[in-house]
């Protein structure tokens, strides 16, 4: 189960910086829209953290796109590659 947790964070965290990226937006401008320090999306992008529902909130609005969008884009990537429920 740590593994998952760990793929999904990883999965998350190259997802938020593709995003950004996407949305031109350096790492310094998102901090200040989203009222986050840039440590912490640093390590949200690097996978360290695992970000609570609303940092994840806060980071789509500072993309100006809905949470969503950053749900459905991780689900294309995990393409049921990753499973919590243990049988």
């Amino acid at each position: 189960m740590q593994e998952n947790k760990k793929k999904l964070q990883k999965y998350l965290a190259e997802k938020i910086k593709a995003l950004r990226i996407q949305e031109h937006k350096s790492i310094n401008l998102l901090a200040n829209e989203t009222g986050m320090s840039k440590s912490i999306l640093s390590d949200l992008e690097k996978g360290i953290k695992d970000p609570q529902f609303s940092t994840l909130w806060r980071i789509a609005a500072g993309l100006d796109i809905p949470l969503s969008t950053i749900i459905l884009e991780l689900e294309k990537d995990i393409n049921g590659s990753i499973d919590f429920i243990e049988e």
